[in-house]
């Protein structure tokens, strides 16, 4: 995507930013400040953050606000999310915040070219569009979404696309939990090279 009035990532379209704990993935307990943006060329029709999806309802704002915001908070651990991300040059971005010692994680569907420089990519590969180049060998972890059974089947072939150390969840899709976390139990017991991801700040009613 070509977005030219975001000075080659010194802008960008930011829906909100936050200090949370992450519940998701390998993370899930670490105090981070989230930074979400706004933009995604995916659309999952279960997403629970739709509102984020057109990137002309958020005005293109100063990475170095941004940053300036993240830094008031104890925790140096960075999440950056959406909406999808990597819509975006994240260069600048992510300079700025190692200029400030952060540690800085992506949450990203790899469905556009990885740009930035991060500590830990979690990659969730979404059917709808999958993930472009070498992010597969790439992430830290890749976290699969299971709406359904035929989820387990596109959840294995990314797995043959990962890395050696990559890290491999499955995680119920949210409203449909109750039907599919014991499948998914009985599945990862079956074949525990997978481990299970919850949303646990769903669980805390935290953001």
């Amino acid at each position: 995507m070509n977005f030219p009035i975001l000075e080659g990532g010194a802008l960008l379209p930011l829906v909100e930013s936050f200090y949370t704990i992450q519940g998701e993935g390998y993370n899930t307990g670490k105090a981070a400040f989230f930074i979400r943006l706004g933009g995604c060329d995916v659309g999952c029709s279960w997403c629970d953050a739709k509102e984020t999806w057109n990137p002309k309802l958020y005005p293109p704002t100063p990475i170095a606000e941004i940053v300036a915001e993240a830094i008031k908070y104890s925790a140096r651990s960075i999440v950056i999310t959406g909406g999808e991300p990597l819509n975006y040059p994240l260069d600048k971005l992510c300079s700025l915040l190692k200029k400030e010692g952060m540690e800085i994680f992506l949450e990203t569907s790899g469905s556009s070219p990885l740009s930035g420089t991060f500590d830990w990519i979690c990659l969730s590969p979404k059917k709808k569009k999958p993930p472009v180049g070498d992010i597969h060998k790439l992430a830290s972890e890749i976290k699969v979404i299971i709406e359904n059974e035929e989820d387990f089947q596109w959840a294995e072939q990314n797995r043959l696309k990962a890395g050696e150390h990559t890290k491999l969840y499955l995680q119920p899709e949210w409203s449909r939990s109750k039907v599919m976390l014991p499948q998914i139990i009985e599945y990862v017991k079956s074949n525990p090279v997978w481990n299970i991801s919850l949303q646990t700040h769903k669980y805390m009613k935290i953001p």
